[in-house]
């Protein structure tokens, strides 16, 4: 099946955060793909990735990146796609400066961010963009925000 979510990282340092948004994916039934693309490092892939994805079937993009993370925002400029930007966690600043890199973004460039490490989040915002168009989705994220809901005692417990 197509992918419809493209998870990108800069790194594969990167994947054990990342992972999370591939998982929810993966249980809410959405067709996605993983890749390695370094707004630094591999900067035409980047730029490929981006010009390509529309053309490509894909719906959403979901860029995560530590450090001075510009790689959510630099897709951002490179696609009409929503891109949502997942700051990853640091060992220098715990992921602040991701988070302050990817949030503080240009006007005519916007990125949707996440908490830092909220790649899971990242999934199910990508699930709901796509559930306002396809019914079948939108069924699944409600039975999967119920089954949520259910899991969650009413009152405390001493075990």
């Amino acid at each position: 099946m197509q992918a419809k979510v493209g998870i990108i990282m800069g790194s594969q340092s990167d994947w054990p955060t990342m992972k999370a948004a591939a998982e929810i994916l993966e249980e809410l039934g959405v067709p996605h793909e993983a890749r390695i693309v370094s707004a630094h490092r591999t900067p035409d892939r980047l730029w490929e990735y981006g010009k390509s994805a529309v053309g490509r079937g894909l719906q959403v993009i979901i860029a995560g990146a530590g450090g001075a993370a510009h790689l959510p925002g630099m897709m951002a400029s490179k696609t009409r796609l929503p891109v949502i930007g997942v700051p990853v966690e640091t060992r220098a600043l715990k992921g602040v400066d991701s988070l302050y890199s990817i949030v503080q973004m240009p006007k005519g460039f916007p990125v949707a961010t996440m908490a830092i490490g909220g790649a899971a989040n990242a999934g199910l915002m990508a699930a709901g963009i796509l559930a306002l168009q396809d019914a079948a989705l939108a069924e699944r994220l409600d039975a999967w925000r119920a089954a949520l809901e259910a899991s969650i005692p009413q009152e405390p417990s001493d075990g």
